[in-house]
């Protein structure tokens, strides 16, 4: 027997994989289970409404929804589940994803979108983001995200290494 699925991550489009990788990364780094499907909104409506209405019943806890241009993927899904959904536009577009931002961000009241940055960076603070959901009932992982802040601390810290002392305030 496998164990549960607790994150699924929807991209709109393969060509997403790339920008979204990093992120399954620190998923797997964290002990975190989640599954990888394309599901078009606009080309495959079908398989995303049946996807965000399955979820829940396979044991998802938290959807990650991926896509770039007019970017219905993360609505459409909150649209079929109770569970959060969090949505990454992606730079798809002559517009650099500003329109991905916009449909994303831009949800009518009483369906919710966690959205998060264009591209890379908001694929992984996706990703951290649901991990802070699932920690709230799993100890191990509310010590896995204490110890991710502490090594952004010192990353900021070994950063200001890098001014010349002369220029550096004193800690």
């Amino acid at each position: 027997m496998t164990a549960p699925t607790d994150v699924g991550i929807v991209l709109g489009s393969a060509s997403d994989w790339p920008q979204v990788e990093p992120a399954a990364v620190l998923l797997k780094e964290w002990g975190i289970a989640f599954e990888v499907v394309v599901a078009s909104a606009h080309r495959a409506p079908k398989r995303v409404q049946a996807y965000g209405r399955e979820a829940a019943a396979r044991g998802i806890k938290v959807i990650i929804a991926v896509a770039g241009m007019a970017a219905h993927l993360a609505g459409v899904l909150a649209a079929e589940t109770t569970l959060p959904v969090i949505g990454v536009p992606m730079p798809g577009s002559h517009l650099k994803g500003l329109d991905s931002l916009l449909s994303t961000v831009q949800m009518p009241a009483g369906v919710p979108v966690a959205t998060m940055a264009i591209g890379t960076a908001g694929a992984k603070n996706a990703a951290i983001f649901a991990a802070q959901i699932l920690a709230l009932g799993d100890p191990r992982l509310q010590e896995r995200l204490q110890r991710h802040k502490q090594e952004l601390e010192e990353q900021v810290a070994q950063q200001g290494n890098q001014i010349p002392g002369e220029f550096r305030r004193g800690d």
